[in-house]
């Protein structure tokens, strides 16, 4: 399938199977073309939002208000949320068996940035495919409230994984039209919020990378049309030297997520995504020696 595929066949369902899939990613009659039912009433997630989801955002409790740990509905999703001390330092990420951790590399970078970090996900689940264990996709567990995310606007919302869905065997069309839902429902979900996607830890594909190369620009292409920043980590092992690490076909070591990390820290300063420039709090985005004193 060309990367260049049109948004409209991006509202194509992730599983024929998946009645819930197909309602979230079907156009109403009025939509204009290439928008599906999600984007209909929103904007690109995470930038621009209508004025009545900054309604019900008035409308939401404030985080501080319930004690942490306990349990709040977001009126927009009617999905429960937990409640967590830090929501303005949070970086939700959701991932695979390369996040699953806090000795990963996606958690550990995102901690040196400033991060708190919640993660959602499983090992062997991915935009498309699920594990043996019975965990869902990555729509289909949000959607079906599988995962509780944190209740209020976190700093950052971050998606990592592909791996499965290229082991796996999923079409082009599945996977972009799984992330395409995964990153609409997200932006309804923390309209305030930044979003980042991570590509598909691979090799180059002159190195072999193969499907998972493929992968990851696929994915590259969907936040490209989407708007939302994209880290791509398709040839990290090969431009990285990261293959000495590794401590099976595609999972580091110890020593290789420490590196990993390294490098992805470096990407998302680059893209002015630590917590500095996120944080919901405005006083978390001056500088350290001008914010007021606390």
């Amino acid at each position: 399938m060309s990367l260049g595929l049109s948004l409209t066949l991006l509202a194509g369902p992730v599983s024929p199977t998946s009645a819930q899939t197909r309602e979230a990613l079907t156009p109403p009659a009025d939509a204009p073309p290439g928008v599906s039912a999600r984007a209909a009433s929103q904007e690109t997630p995470g930038r621009n939002f209508t004025e009545s989801t900054r309604a019900t955002m008035r409308a939401r409790t404030e985080p501080a208000q319930l004690p942490a740990g306990s349990l709040a509905r977001n009126p927009v999703t009617d999905r429960r949320e937990v409640v967590v001390p830090d929501i303005r330092r949070t970086a939700v990420l959701i991932g695979d068996s390369q996040s699953a951790g806090k000795d990963r590399w996606p958690q550990l970078a995102l901690r040196e940035l400033g991060y708190t970090v919640r993660f959602v996900g499983a090992g062997g689940t991915g935009f498309v495919a699920a594990n043996e264990t019975g965990d869902a996709n990555y729509y289909d567990s949000l959607t079906r409230g599988d995962w509780v995310l944190p209740h209020g606007d976190p700093a950052l919302v971050v998606v990592e994984g592909g791996g499965n869905d290229a082991f796996q065997g999923a079409s082009d069309g599945d996977i972009l039209a799984g992330a395409n839902a995964l990153v609409l429902e997200l932006g309804r979900t923390y309209p305030s919020s930044r979003m980042v996607m991570i590509g598909t830890l691979s090799r180059s594909a002159e190195d072999g990378g193969g499907r998972r190369h493929e992968v990851d620009t696929l994915l590259a292409d969907l936040a490209d049309k989407r708007g939302v920043p994209f880290v791509s980590a398709g040839d990290w092992l090969t431009t990285h030297q990261l293959k000495a690490f590794l401590a099976d076909d595609v999972h580091l070591g110890a020593a290789g997520h420490q590196r990993a990390a390294h490098v992805l820290e470096q990407e998302l300063r680059a893209l002015k995504l630590g917590v500095a420039y996120t944080s919901i709090d405005p006083l978390l985005r001056w500088p350290r020696d001008r914010r007021p004193l606390e």
